[in-house]
């Protein structure tokens, strides 16, 4: 029964989500703040990208592959924070090794809103 203003709403209308994970296994994912130092057009990707390199603060500089040219200029993108998967292996995309992933979250109309904090932190912070 649903408390006060709250609407109760049937379980079978919610969206689909992906199978349930241990929070043992979430735990082994390292996100971490960093800020997007230089972004160059990647013309030998599938998809318009930018190869992007992002500065973890004392985690280094690392390099990200991002698929996000038709809503992000490379004005947009350079001095902006990102959340990244830092631990990933690196991945062979075309000519380019992407080091880390740029988190985004994927609108109905299939446009990408990267991933940021909402106010300024630390370089290389670990999101919990």
């Amino acid at each position: 029964m649903p408390g006060k203003g709250q609407i109760e709403q049937d379980p079978s209308a919610r969206p689909k989500t992906m199978a349930t994970i241990a929070f043992e296994d979430f735990q082994k994912v390292e996100m971490r703040v960093g800020r997007i130092v230089a972004a160059d057009d990647f013309p030998e990707a599938r998809n318009p990208s930018y190869k992007l390199r992002i500065d973890f603060g004392p985690h280094g500089v690392r390099r990200s592959s991002a698929a996000v040219q038709p809503w992000y200029s490379r004005s947009d993108l350079v001095g902006r924070p990102v959340v990244a998967v830092a631990n990933f292996p690196p991945r062979q995309i075309g000519p380019f090794m992407s080091e880390v992933l740029c988190l985004g979250a994927i609108q109905s109309d299939r446009r990408v809103i990267l991933l940021r904090p909402d106010t300024e932190g630390e370089l290389g912070a670990r999101i919990a």
